[in-house]
């Protein structure tokens, strides 16, 4: 019902701004402090008085983010309805997020989407752009500004979907303590604290200068799928659709005690403790055919351990009326340490050893199997004694910037340096192995992979178990920047201006794999060891690339009522040096200067029409590019992992007896170094908005933006269902691969990036208020949202159907929602008094499609046993949430904040999902929130 009701107002509020004849809407630009002060606002180089124009910014003050009840910067983003298609942290679960949190503007991509920290780039956490917010300290911040208009005219590439600019507190004279504890109702795992130090000193307008010192400390304690009751079955999580009953059935032939695949015999798979005890013993397993299959989504984390310290240094010196030194430093050190099933290993097994004698072929002869016909043998093992697979990510940020700016001879002008570097190192916690140690304790029998899970066979497999460095990666940007405007001429609304300017950066991007991530290879001949359980095969990476760039913009108020603004910017991307260069074998050989020299001129031009004084209409249409990443021209070909779990592609040939029916099998991924014809081109995009805001009285303001991107060169890799499911089309993808761990042949598929795809993204935000004063106070009601028409993608490959991803789970295993939505109430009794209610929403949408072949959905019989397998289609109910929040100002230097996040402590709805994002099962981690009900308590003393 409340979807039904929220799709209702959104399409009358739409056709009721396509009868006013202005298309629709944008979020808005809030009054700076000081009307009178030029400043330069994000989305524009020019200095002036900060009033909403063209472009629709929204500011998120200091106050409006402690409304929101966030405690990190990507807590905040996630509550804004213009983001979807973030990574969270969540996803770091199955260790594909690396520890990061990200932002993303419009669904269009977190690659699409810049970050600044106080209007200027921060080095990402690989070699593209995606900056991770958990290197930025939410307490540090004064403000947030969020452009949802392309931007490239005047931040050049990655700033196709817009900006978000988060503005560091500074001129701050007090000495500021703050402290968050946040904790669920339903498990103490979960809960959230925050501690918070800033002093500064000096007025900057009074005294000159001003230093600002601040640090923080976060932490958030894990929460596990055991921890809550809708995600504690996992892979078995019954539920009922369309008055029917089902189980979910998603389990893993690579269990323990372990199963066995066979080549040769009549018996193609079976377990041999099974078939001696008729029993599957280990906690998780169950007993499906000759198997014991497990069940690892009942074994997972949900949000995983999180920890953050940052430093802040903010200096700012007058040194005389028309010009100032700045330098702010920022150090972040952030962990997080993620935990998913326990390692699920395919293992050859040598026919002639005492295991197979001893212990496999008994056990196949008893069931009628016949051992001397096998003529291959796997074990797919579940190694649940070395533990979940546990990565310790750590990251250190460090950010840099100093310059000066000032005024002369009426040019206002910006100079800086910055030096940004984020270090990421993932450790390995608990849950691999070595594989020569796993390797000995099995031929010894010291560890037997087909008995069950005990505290002696723990014992025997610690030895194995690693714990140590995987891998090293540093990202760093060096920047020289220059900005200057000044007005020019007197038009008849006002004076023109101009902005210029020019920016060079070097980026580089160094990646050093510990050797037993790497396994053997043409850079150590002699090692021998593996990794088990985090994959083997990885090759050093040291790149690096030259860009430089230079933009005018020129602002003209023709009349009192009308005002425009064309911006144009030219940038030139060098050839990317890699200075580890490996041939498709992986041998190291000579460096190299990879893909080509690219070039690309952009453009905007916006205008803003106020017909009276209560009525805005705003239009814009530019055009952007995104650089192709470092990675994707120089990513050596190495081992990409494992696919999901698909039916084997190979029906006939030599790679046939490398099949093993439905299951995981081995990616190969790498990057496009073409440097001809074939290299890899910048992505190219147009844009445009149209949209109005209204003021019928001084009590009402709406607001909407009507906005489309279009993306052209798309750089994508194939998806892997894609591949898989239509083997014919791309057969020459797939090959044998040796595998260093399984010490045998596998199946892969060879994933590398090209211009393939296309994109088009279209729809509607707003932004209503409403103000009274009544008896008893103040109340106001902000409704925030957007509504997707078109997240429309096309793969470039002819005989593609256009995937139309708005209201479903795609095949890329991602959704796009219909409606997310904000409406926050406001009622001030008193200026000493502040409560707020909020209500979040997210729309329904189309499952994942199960179908009878990916053996996930069974039927569930009177009983409450599993029946046949079964093909389904459904849909995922809509997600709301109810916040309450009470503030009481004590005095100026004392305020406390008390609040309920997840009143009704609504679940997460149900989903069949089976891949994307995390290993949770049950529920989709990525879009909502697990810990339920939550109480949070926020306390601010000034000295």
């Amino acid at each position: 019902m409340v979807e039904k009701i929220l799709s209702r107002s959104v399409r009358m509020m739409f056709v009721s701004g396509a009868v006013m004849g202005v298309g629709v809407v944008a979020q808005p630009a809030f009054a700076q402090d000081g009307a009178a002060q030029r400043i330069e606002i994000t989305g524009s180089s020019i200095k002036r008085i900060a009033v909403e124009g063209a472009l629709p910014v929204q500011t998120l003050s200091k106050a409006q983010i402690e409304q929101s009840g966030a405690t990190t910067a990507a807590d905040l983003i996630a509550t804004l309805p213009s983001m979807q298609g973030f990574v969270t942290s969540s996803t770091s679960i199955n260790g594909g997020g690396g520890g990061t949190q990200t932002a993303s503007i419009h669904g269009i991509g977190d690659n699409y989407t810049l970050v600044l920290l106080n209007g200027r780039r921060v080095a990402p956490f690989t070699t593209g752009s995606t900056v991770n917010l958990a290197s930025i300290p939410l307490s540090a911040v004064e403000r947030v500004e969020i452009l949802t208009d392309g931007a490239s005219a005047l931040y050049g590439s990655d700033a196709i979907a817009g900006v978000v600019n988060f503005v560091l507190k500074k001129n701050q004279k007090d000495f500021n303590v703050e402290f968050t504890y946040s904790t669920p109702q339903e498990s103490s795992k979960g809960k959230t604290t925050n501690f918070a130090l800033s002093k500064g000193f000096g007025d900057l307008n009074n005294d000159g200068y001003n230093v600002l010192f601040a640090y923080s400390h976060d932490e958030q304690a894990e929460l596990n799928a055991s921890d809550r009751e809708f995600s504690r079955l996992g892979g078995v999580t019954p539920f009922n659709e369309g008055g029917k009953a089902y189980t979910m059935y998603m389990l893993s032939s690579n269990s323990i005690p372990g199963n066995v695949n066979l080549t040769g015999g009549t018996i193609a798979n079976f377990n041999p403790y099974f078939a001696n005890n008729g029993t599957c013993p280990a906690e998780n397993t169950f007993n499906v055919g000759r198997r014991c299959l497990f069940n690892y989504g009942a074994t997972v984390q949900l949000l995983p351990e999180l920890k953050r310290d940052s430093f802040l240094t903010n200096i700012n010196v007058n040194i005389n009326d028309d010009l100032r030194f700045f330098a702010e430093g920022m150090f972040t050190k952030f962990t997080s340490t993620a935990r998913f099933a326990a390692p699920a290993q395919p293992l050859g097994i040598d026919l002639n050893s005492s295991l197979w004698k001893n212990t496999i072929a008994p056990a196949l002869t008893k069931i009628g199997g016949n051992p001397a016909a096998v003529t291959r043998a796997t074990m797919t093992l579940r190694l649940v004694d070395a533990g979940g697979r546990t990565d310790g990510w750590a990251t250190e940020s460090r950010h840099l910037a100093t310059g000066f700016e000032g005024s002369f001879k009426g040019w206002d002008y910006n100079a800086s340096y910055i030096f940004s570097e984020n270090k990421a190192i993932d450790n390995a916690v608990a849950g691999y192995t070595s594989g020569e140690k796993l390797d000995a304790l099995i031929k010894s029998g010291a560890w037997n992979p087909f008995l069950p899970p005990s505290a002696s066979t723990k014992a025997a497999l610690a030895p194995a178990v690693l714990k140590q460095v995987l891998d090293t990666s540093t990202s760093q940007i060096n920047v020289l920047n220059l900005r200057a405007s000044r007005e020019l001429f007197k038009m008849a609304g006002g004076s023109s201006s101009l902005g210029l300017g020019v920016d060079t950066m070097k980026q580089t991007f160094v990646d050093n794999p510990s050797a037993i991530a790497m396994g053997p290879n043409s850079l150590q001949p002699n090692w021998t060891d593996t990794n088990v359980g985090g994959g083997t095969g990885a090759l050093p990476i040291d790149s690096s690339r030259n860009s430089w760039g230079a933009f005018g913009e020129l602002y003209m108020p023709i009349a009192k009522n009308f005002e425009t603004t064309f911006a144009a910017r030219y940038d030139s991307y060098d050839a990317v040096k890699n200075a580890k260069n490996f041939d498709v074998d992986g041998n190291l050989i000579a460096p190299a200067v990879q893909g080509t020299k690219q070039s690309s001129a952009t453009y905007k031009l916006s205008g803003a029409f106020r017909p009276t004084d209560t009525t805005l209409l705003r239009a814009s249409y530019g055009t952007g590019f995104k650089a192709p990443s470092m990675s994707a021209i120089t990513l050596p070909v190495v081992n990409g992992g494992s696919s999901n779990f698909f039916p084997c592609p190979i029906t006939s040939g030599p790679l046939l007896p490398l099949c093993t029916g439905t299951a995981e099998y081995n990616l190969l991924t790498g990057g496009n170094s073409s440097t001809g014809a074939a290299a890899l081109k910048p992505e190219k995009s147009t844009q445009w908005t149209m949209g109005f805001r209204i003021e019928p009285t001084a009590n009402v303001s709406v607001g909407f933006d009507f906005w489309n991107v279009e993306l052209k060169d798309q750089i994508k890799t194939l998806s892997q269902s894609e591949v898989f499911l239509n083997p014919a089309k791309y057969a020459s993808l797939f090959s044998a691969y040796y595998d260093p761990i399984q010490k045998q042949n596998v199946l892969a598929a060879t994933l590398l990036p090209f211009n393939l795809a296309s994109a088009k993204f279209q729809g509607i935000d707003w932004d209503h208020s409403y103000r009274m004063n009544t008896s008893n106070g103040k109340v106001t009601f902000n409704w925030t949202g957007t509504y997707m028409l078109k997240a429309d993608l096309d793969s470039g490959i002819k005989g593609d159907a256009i995937e139309e991803s708005v209201g479903k789970f795609n095949k890329y295993n991602d959704v796009t929602f219909r409606v997310i939505s904000r409406l926050a109430a406001t009622w001030k009794p008193s200026e000493r008094y502040t409560h707020t209610a909020t209500l979040g929403y997210h729309s329904s949408y189309k499952d994942s499609v199960i179908t009878e072949d990916d053996g996930a959905i069974r039927v569930r019989n009177a009983d409450g046993t599993p029946g046949d397998y079964v093909g389904l289609t459904r849909k995922v109910n809509a997600y709301y949430t109810v916040d309450l929040q009470s503030k009481i100002n004590f005095s100026k230097n004392l305020t406390l904040t008390a609040g309920i996040k997840n009143l009704f402590n609504q679940d997460p709805p149900f989903s069949q999902r089976i891949e994307g994002g995390g290993n949770q099962l049950g529920y989709d981690g990525r879009y909502t929130d697990p810990l339920g009900r939550q109480f949070y308590v926020v306390g601010n003393l000034k000295f």
